[in-house]
């Protein structure tokens, strides 16, 4: 099993977002993007009640894709969702940059060929990770280290903003 649903981002975009609720801790990832896990309580403390939900994704908050756009104004924000179970499953990823939707949402089901890199490799191909030695970016900046969204906010994995020395 394989359950992920988190923005990446610089971390002074992270902090920026992770600002507006205590229910959120950040996580730095390989080279420079840092990862917002959308926990359950995240989740509940970012709905807007009546706003429209996020296109094409299952666990975006409504209203959430007015908070990534405003935060993108001063750097590239994803929103990435993936969801496997015994080898089959999902991947959905969107890129805002100055304000904007600059990729997807791009999705892809088990299966499907990814002949520019699956979704969540192409939203960190724009957020300026590269490959490297690794097989895609995703591998790259160690996105199969935990196999939860919950397990990333171990004690030793999380940053909250109050707690994080710059």
């Amino acid at each position: 099993m394989y359950c992920l649903q988190a923005v990446i981002a610089t971390e002074p975009v992270l902090r920026e977002l992770a600002g507006f609720t205590t229910e959120a801790c950040i996580i730095p990832l390989g080279q420079h993007p840092w990862l917002l896990p959308l926990t359950d309580a995240l989740f509940d403390a970012v709905t807007v009640a009546g706003a429209p939900e996020l296109d094409g994704f299952w666990k975006a908050p409504a209203g959430f894709d007015r908070l990534l756009s405003a935060c993108s104004k001063a750097a590239p924000v994803a929103y990435v969702e993936a969801d496997y179970f015994g080898g089959a499953g999902t991947q959905t990823a969107q890129v805002w940059d100055a304000g904007k939707v600059v990729l997807g949402p791009l999705h892809l089901a088990d299966g499907e060929p990814s002949p520019t890199g699956t979704p969540i490799s192409q939203a960190l191909r724009r957020l300026g990770v590269t490959k490297g030695n690794h097989v895609d970016e995703f591998a790259a900046v160690g996105l199969g280290h935990h196999r939860d969204t919950d397990d990333w906010l171990s004690p030793t994995n999380r940053s909250r903003p109050d707690e994080h020395t710059i």
